[in-house]
């Protein structure tokens, strides 16, 4: 993420328009206008200060936006509690390291919102999250960009929608442009995408493999960068608690940048599924390009998170504003 100190804003006023998909016709920049005109900035205020009070905040909410929009699309699903008679999508084993600071931002944001007469229970929790999401990247040096609204929260959350419906950090190309495939996005929207792994941690526990036992031939990955594998190793031992946390990006952890790309082309991507996005030919010519042109992947890197908003939105007819982001109405 570029280094801080430089925020790229990114004036690209996408619309509708730019990509057409009738199932998220309602979205729009101004569909709180006039129901709650001041959104975006009580939104970006409650971000600002939970972002000051802990870093953490700005990877979490990225990483929670990404798993909620990739289960049932854009509805805040995520978010909801267990019940004893059902288990909601954030206690699937997928989503159990989901940070609490994420969670955390959205609902302190949602308290903000519903402090002011004109905006209480007008906006999704869904649409408090998008908006949560961009500005966390501004937080962190990315680019500046604006968001469609108008989303609604959804009235279901199950553990069992969350199956394979994620990437994993073992997913190859093939495996990782299915996934993104099904929900509407390219292969350069997955490469650009992927580039969140600039940010925050990762656990011991997901790198073991790559690092001591990769398969029969190799104990550790030949993809790896030597002197990076060393490091990893110290910093995962063998007997350590898989939960130890690990910079994705061990240049720049707190920066939104291309340095992701930049680690590629040296072997220092965490997961496999990273590092194959540059020993794959198909993903490599585009790892090389942002690598080098910060502007282009943050230009591809709004496009793609524009295209992930619309994924699955709901309406008023499958859909509500939640009173609390954690429960059904």
């Amino acid at each position: 993420m570029a280094r801080f100190g430089m925020v790229l804003v990114v004036a690209l006023c996408l619309t509708i328009s730019v990509f057409p998909d009738t199932t998220t016709a309602q979205l729009s920049r101004g569909f709180y206008s006039k129901t709650c005109p001041n959104v975006e900035q009580i939104v970006r205020n409650a971000v600002q200060k939970k972002v000051k009070q802990t870093f953490v905040t700005i990877p979490a909410t990225l990483r929670l936006f990404f798993h909620d929009c990739f289960v049932n699309g854009c509805d805040a699903s995520v978010m909801i509690q267990s019940t004893p008679k059902n288990k909601a999508e954030k206690d699937h084993p997928d989503n159990i390291s989901l940070a609490g600071d994420g969670f955390d931002v959205v609902i302190l944001a949602k308290k903000a919102l519903d402090a002011n007469p004109h905006c209480r229970n007008k906006v999704s929790c869904a649409d408090i999250l998008t908006l949560a999401t961009r500005d966390v990247v501004v937080a962190a040096g990315g680019p500046s960009y604006e968001v469609e609204l108008g989303r609604f929260d959804g009235l279901v959350s199950t553990a069992s929608s969350v199956e394979g419906n994620l990437p994993g950090p073992s997913d190859n190309v093939d495996k990782l442009n299915a996934l993104f495939k099904k929900n509407k996005l390219t292969q350069e929207d997955m490469i650009a995408l992927s580039a969140a792994h600039t940010l925050g941690f990762a656990h011991c526990g997901k790198v073991f493999k790559r690092i001591y036992n990769f398969n029969g031939i190799n104990s550790v990955d030949p993809t790896l960068n030597k002197a990076y594998a060393i490091e990893l190793q110290k910093a995962c031992p063998k007997n350590v608690d898989p939960r130890i946390a690990i910079n994705m990006d061990p240049v720049t952890p707190k920066t939104f940048d291309n340095t992701y790309f930049k680690n590629l082309q040296q072997g220092k991507g965490l997961f496999t599924s990273d590092q194959v996005l540059f020993t794959d030919g198909r993903s490599r010519p585009t790892v090389n390009v942002w690598a080098s042109n910060s502007t282009a992947f943050n230009r591809a890197f709004v496009t793609a998170m524009t295209k992930l908003g619309r994924v699955g939105v709901k309406n008023s007819r499958n859909g509500n504003i939640r009173r609390d982001c954690g429960a059904f109405n």
